[in-house]
């Protein structure tokens, strides 16, 4: 592997693999992607992620950088001088990685629960899942992203979620629009950007995958 050359380990719908892509595309950076397949990984993942084994993960002179928020944070340090997605100002950046990490611990794991779950569980799933995203859309306020004017750090944390929002809705039988209305137009504003709507996966393509994984994993 070239010292100076950039690549990137990722999987099929991941919302964390997504969030690498946009950042290095929102600083123009060319690498070189290979696709993992979680149920085989491959020994460079294993070679590069010995303690997780999990995507994604970035290399970079050689050197592996593992779990997305760090991955994003590393690509904003080290291209610095295009497009910074964290602020500069220490406050700023403490409560970008604060909302960042908000998306992580409660988001994720509440979407989760929406389309494994059924029943009662599915209920609180779903109501936990929506209010985290109605502290999220307090947060982002009238503002057109959530670091201000410009697209950032919280922006590239949460966006990759939406294309998942067909499946936890279809799932769960309700619409985040109705009760998260300026999420979603926030979530269509940064659709326009390029590095977002090139690396979405597609939400009906989504929905098919975990259908898939459903029937084959949970459901036997």
């Amino acid at each position: 592997m070239e010292e100076d050359k950039v690549v990137l380990l990722g999987s099929g719908f991941s919302m964390f693999g997504m969030r690498a892509k946009i950042a290095l595309a929102e600083k123009g950076i060319k690498y070189e992607y290979i696709e993992e397949d979680l149920t085989n990984k491959s020994s460079l993942l294993q070679e590069m992620n010995p303690i997780h084994k999990k995507i994604p993960v970035l290399i970079h002179h050689g050197r592996p950088i593992c779990e997305s928020l760090i991955i994003v944070e590393y690509i904003d340090m080290v291209w610095h001088s295009n497009s910074p997605l964290l602020p500069f100002d220490p406050y700023l950046k403490s409560q970008a990685k604060f909302w960042a990490d908000f998306v992580d611990q409660k988001v994720y794991h509440a979407s989760r629960r929406v389309w494994i779950s059924k029943g009662d569980e599915q209920e609180v799933a779903k109501k936990d899942f929506l209010e985290s995203l109605k502290h999220l859309e307090e947060f982002l306020g009238d503002k057109p992203y959530f670091g201000g004017e410009t697209f950032g750090f919280v922006d590239v944390a949460l966006i990759p979620f939406y294309c998942w929002f067909y499946t936890y809705e279809t799932f769960g039988n309700f619409k985040v629009e109705s009760v998260c209305p300026k999420l979603i137009s926030w979530a269509k504003r940064c659709m326009q950007k390029e590095s977002v709507s090139e690396t979405l996966a597609d939400e009906k393509e989504v929905y098919e995958s975990v259908l898939d994984y459903k029937t084959r994993f949970i459901l036997n």
